[in-house]
């Protein structure tokens, strides 16, 4: 549960309390133009969706997030994963259900998760489509449906328009006018790991304190210039940029007057303020 403003969790002191005994802090930052791209299912080449790791790797038993695109009219055959994956849409028109189901074109800022071993398709229809794709562990692969099997989990569907966004009054580590919230999955609560969506009002102007052992972001929509300690240097983050911290870090971050939605995936305590 989000809890208010005036109330400070102990498990947050003593986060603070672990993490500023630990190692100098980590930063990566990834500009969407500096990013490789190669293949999702390698097997299928040209046929494939392309992807990219922002983090971790794919092709290993560890955790990863990852950008895939596909070209407009886009559909998968049925087929199954041997692990379960999140996305989140970036750009276009996403479609994730049952071979037999109707079509319901996701937008960006849409959200699903997909079990493992669950026989579906994906499909895209925008000119351009673009997600963020997580897994807690993998390799990631592509098996046939007739190998798949029940992991005791059930998709969900989220679509743009259903997300339930809290503002700086309900959020206790919002502090900056105009932000929201809408969590997707897991905990808020340091120590715990979570996933979210958070909006940077247009014109922004502030700083993201994060204290976490963990700290993923993705550029979901707008675009956000970027500095830290660690990056003195402006960076413009487009969407699908990335950055990610380990330890005490105050990322700098500013909009323009579109704003910007950031996917955040962390453990530790986080808090927006101007």
């Amino acid at each position: 549960m989000l809890t208010q403003k005036p109330l400070i969790a102990l498990s947050s002191l003593l986060l603070v309390a672990g993490l500023n005994a630990a190692e100098s802090p980590r930063v990566e930052v990834v500009a969407a133009e500096q990013i490789d791209w190669g293949y999702l299912n390698p097997l299928r080449g040209k046929l494939s969706p392309g992807a990219a790791d922002l983090w971790g790797d794919r092709t290993t038993d560890t955790a990863t997030g990852m950008l895939v695109r596909f070209n407009k009219g886009f559909s998968s055959p049925p087929h199954i994963h041997n692990i379960t994956y999140r996305g989140v849409v970036i750009e276009g028109m996403m479609h994730n259900d049952d071979p037999t189901a109707a079509k319901m074109w996701m937008p960006a800022e849409s959200f699903w998760t997909q079990p493992a071993g669950e026989d579906h398709i994906t499909a895209a229809d925008g000119e351009t489509n673009l997600i963020y794709l997580e897994i807690d562990s993998g390799p990631y692969l592509v098996k046939p449906s007739e190998q798949g099997f029940d992991n005791g989990e059930r998709p969900l569907n989220l679509h743009a328009n259903n997300l339930v966004w809290q503002g700086a009054d309900d959020v206790s580590f919002l502090s900056a006018e105009g932000s929201e919230l809408a969590m997707l999955w897991g905990s808020p609560e340091p120590g715990e790991m979570g996933g979210m969506l958070v909006k940077l009002p247009a014109d922004f102007d502030g700083e993201l304190a994060v204290n976490a052992e963990e700290f993923r972001a993705v550029v979901i929509r707008g675009s956000v210039s970027y500095q830290s300690v660690q990056q003195p240097e402006a960076m413009a983050l487009a969407a699908g940029s990335y950055l990610g911290s380990e330890g005490q870090v105050s990322h700098q971050l500013s909009t323009a007057s579109e704003g910007a939605t950031l996917y955040i995936r962390t453990n530790g305590r986080i808090e927006l303020g101007q």
